[in-house]
């Protein structure tokens, strides 16, 4: 394949003029320590005639250097650039789209012999650049090139950015949020906010503070944007989600991943100076900007990787309330999700989402900037920050509706815990018998493992499964009676006048190939037996034959256990123990429905 460098582009690029799709070769590569971001990389280039050290990889294109995809000597087809003016007159070009059509070693060596450019120091053999817009664009020659990526004569020859919209007072060109870097002065962008969080309040030892955030793309990118007090009152009312704005004068800073799933090195902070001005034309402005991952491609991704998903939703749990550590309660949500690749995943919405969330119909839910999890395998769990989309109009959405509708409602998913031993509650269908706990040597790994199953209560022990509990919301501690009318708990270092029951309920399940002793807390124990804690409880004291009777009337009763399963040394003795985390009615039609479906696999063996 003959390939030519495009000559005269490097000459256009030190004169801020646009080249669309020039042919370049790789001189250098140096890598560029990113601090707490990502590294960056630096490319010295060449067009033949001349070579130009100032071209600078987005980081989406890390992998081409990284994977040595690139190498010196090699012959790249810059697809989509920008060029960045620093303070001091010196220009930037950010290559945001690349591609290698020729390797170091199908190359063999530099092309020509190009020297460093030097303003007003033409080579005579180089093509003048163009002065006027009626000037023909510099072409590669010699190398096919789709209509799609052809330039037009009247871009060559304008300055950088001219082909998008000025700011409505024409102060400034419309610059793509993938070119913004602190060492810029004056930019502004033309974006749309795509999530919009709550204003946020503190207090410490130096005073009081609100805050909100929002996240906002473009077709080349995407930027988190954060105000602080006086901008919270000027901006928090008029910015509305899925509105386009030009945006200029924010602060620019290194970004700070512990706060931040949006893929950019850099934050953005509103200051005294910062304009929000409203946009009407935003049709070419995208909705969203998401790199789903496949569910299949989770097992492969590290423990608290921030990740885009997008899957049909298959089940829905009912919303549940817990209380965190400041004792706030939070409701959260599990719901399975399950894609194409077969492979199904448990996702927990928090708050609001879960509240909200409507699983009827099996939606598509699509979440930008989950967290991956490796608790009883791979779980994912939506954050503060992440955008959750029902039925989002975006390609993948259509193309996984009409797949599920086609075939996957009748794919009976692989759980992705289920290539771990076990998935930590939700909605994983790790489906054993509780013979497989000692076939498989469940529990014995690192980890717990978790695993579903159908069993029958064979046996309850009804001795010590009730115990006088701290009355407070957030301790289950046990309360030492005073004599006196009051119950203290060393916990919580106080003395109360009352208490509530709390059960911790030992049982002995059955399925066909065997039995375990199971501990069950206190939603489960109250689920078996049909009754809360504190009507046992006063059951107990008022009528012992009562309390008896109801110990009688749970047995033999089939359900559907989630249960933990973790090798326990006591005394110099290992034993496994199980603990139910979740147990709810069987439903025959579906538990028939998977017999079935083994019996159709064991057949096909």
């Amino acid at each position: 394949m003959s390939v030519k460098l495009t000559e005269g582009a490097i000459e256009a690029f030190t004169k801020g003029s646009v080249v669309p799709n020039p042919m370049l070769q790789v001189v250098n590569i140096r890598k560029i320590d990113g601090g707490t971001g990502p590294a960056r990389y630096r490319l010295m280039m060449s067009d033949g005639l001349y070579t130009m050290s100032s071209f600078m990889l987005s980081t989406q294109l890390n992998s081409l250097a990284e994977q040595d995809v690139m190498a010196p000597n090699c012959i790249c087809l810059v697809k989509k650039n920008v060029t960045n003016t620093l303070k001091d007159g010196r220009r930037v070009v950010i290559i945001l789209d690349m591609e290698v059509v020729k390797s170091a070693e199908e190359v063999g060596g530099k092309i020509g012999e190009p020297t460093p450019y030097v303003e007003g120091q033409t080579k005579t053999t180089a093509p003048p650049a163009p002065a006027a817009p009626a000037a023909q664009p510099l072409q590669p020659r010699n190398v096919p090139t789709s209509p799609g990526n052809r330039g037009s004569g009247r871009d060559f020859g304008k300055k950088a950015l001219s082909n998008v919209p000025n700011t409505p007072g024409g102060s400034s060109k419309v610059v793509p949020i993938a070119s913004l870097n602190p060492y810029q002065s004056k930019w502004t962008i033309r974006a749309r906010v795509t999530n919009k969080g709550g204003i946020r309040t503190w207090s410490n030892s130096r005073g009081d503070g609100k805050l909100f955030s929002m996240e906002i793309v473009d077709d080349s990118g995407e930027i988190r944007v954060t105000a602080f007090n006086q901008e919270v009152d000027k901006f928090f009312t008029l910015i509305e989600t899925g509105k386009v704005y030009y945006i200029s004068k924010g602060t620019l800073k290194i970004a700070n991943k512990q706060y931040s799933s949006v893929k950019n090195d850099y934050e953005m902070t509103m200051n005294g100076e910062t304009t929000f001005i409203p946009c009407d034309d935003c049709q070419d402005v995208p909705m969203v900007q998401c790199d789903f991952v496949s569910i299949a491609d989770l097992e492969t991704r590290e423990k608290d990787a921030i990740l885009d998903v997008i899957g049909v939703c298959k089940s829905v749990e009912e919303v549940s309330r817990i209380t965190t550590k400041n004792n706030r309660e939070v409701s959260k949500r599990a719901i399975s999700l399950v894609d194409a690749s077969g492979k199904m995943v448990a996702v927990t919405l928090w708050g609001d989402e879960a509240e909200k969330f409507d699983g009827s119909g099996q939606p598509i839910l699509a979440i930008k900037g989950a967290r991956l999890s490796d608790f009883g395998g791979r779980s994912l769990s939506a954050l503060f920050s992440s955008t959750v989309m029902i039925n989002p109009d975006i390609p993948e959405a259509y193309k996984l509706r009409g797949w599920y509708d086609k075939e996957g409602h009748a794919l009976e998913a692989q759980s992705m815990t289920e290539l771990k031993g076990g998935g930590g509650g939700g909605g994983n269908t790790n489906w054993k018998m509780l013979s497989d706990v000692k076939t498989e040597h469940l529990g014995h790994g690192e980890k717990a493992d978790y695993f579903s199953c159908v069993a029958n209560i064979v046996y309850l022990r009804k001795e010590n499964c009730l115990y006088q509990a701290c009355p407070t919301q957030d301790c289950n501690k046990k309360v030492v009676d005073q004599h006196n009318g009051m119950f203290r708990c060393e916990k919580c270092d106080r003395e109360f006048p009352n208490f509530k029951y709390r059960l911790i309920l030992s049982a002995n399940i059955a399925d066909c190939g065997d039995n375990q002793w199971v501990t069950c807390f206190q939603e489960s124990a109250e689920a078996i037996l049909g009754h809360d804690a504190d009507y046992l409880g006063k059951l107990k004291e008022s009528s012992e034959t009562s309390f008896e009777e109801v110990f009688q009337q749970a047995n033999f009763k089939m359900y559907n256990f989630r249960i933990r399963v973790k090798l326990e040394t006591y005394n110099d003795e290992s034993r496994i123990k199980g603990t139910v985390m979740d147990v709810q009615p069987v439903d025959h039609l579906e538990y028939s429905k998977r017999l079935l479906a083994n019996i159709r696999k064991l057949e096909a063996q």
